[in-house]
C-alpha cells in the first residue's frame, strides 16, 4: 500500500448546502470547519487546500445554548482610544447575523496562510435564498 498525497491539480472540490435552522452554534461550526479543510475526505492533505465549498443558509436562525444569547459578547475595536465596540449574540443576531456564524468557523481553522484561503470558500446567507443555484449544491450529509 502507499500513501496518497493530494495536490492541487487531483483535488475535487464539492459545493455543500446546509440550513442552520435551529442548529447548535459550535457543533455546527466544527461540521463546517471539517468541511471546508476537506478532513472528511480520504486523501486529506494538511498542507493543501482540499476541502468543499459550504453554502449556509437562515444564519439568523442559528441556535445558542444556555444564556449564551445574553452573556456573550463579541468585540470589534477601531485601533483608536475609545473604538472598541462590545455586543451580545442577541444584538449581533439581529444586527449582522452571519458575523456569528463566520467567527465561530474561523476560529476552529488553524491559524496559517492556508486557513485564510480556506475560509473563502464559506458563503454564508442569512435567509433561506442564496446565488449559488449554478454550481448545484448538494445537501450536506450527516458524517461530515
Amino acid at each position: 500500500m502507499s500513501t496518497t498525497h493530494a495536490n492541487a491539480a487531483t483535488v475535487q472540490h464539492e459545493w455543500y448546502v446546509i440550513d442552520a435552522a435551529d442548529q447548535t452554534l459550535g457543533r455546527l461550526s466544527t461540521r463546517i470547519a471539517n468541511a471546508l479543510r476537506g478532513k472528511h475526505k480520504v486523501d486529506f492533505t494538511p498542507h493543501v487546500d482540499c476541502g468543499d465549498y459550504v453554502v449556509v443558509i437562515n444564519a439568523d436562525k442559528v441556535a445558542l445554548t444556555g444564556n449564551k444569547l445574553d452573556q456573550k459578547e463579541y468585540f470589534r475595536y477601531s485601533g483608536h482610544a475609545g473604538g472598541l465596540k462590545r455586543r451580545t449574540a442577541r444584538q449581533l443576531l439581529t444586527e449582522d447575523p452571519e458575523r456569528i456564524l463566520h467567527q465561530a468557523v474561523k476560529g476552529m481553522l488553524p491559524k496559517n496562510r492556508l486557513s485564510r484561503q480556506v475560509i473563502q470558500k464559506l458563503k454564508i446567507y442569512a435567509g433561506s435564498e442564496h446565488p449559488h443555484q449554478a454550481q448545484q449544491p448538494k445537501p450536506f450529509p450527516a458524517h461530515i
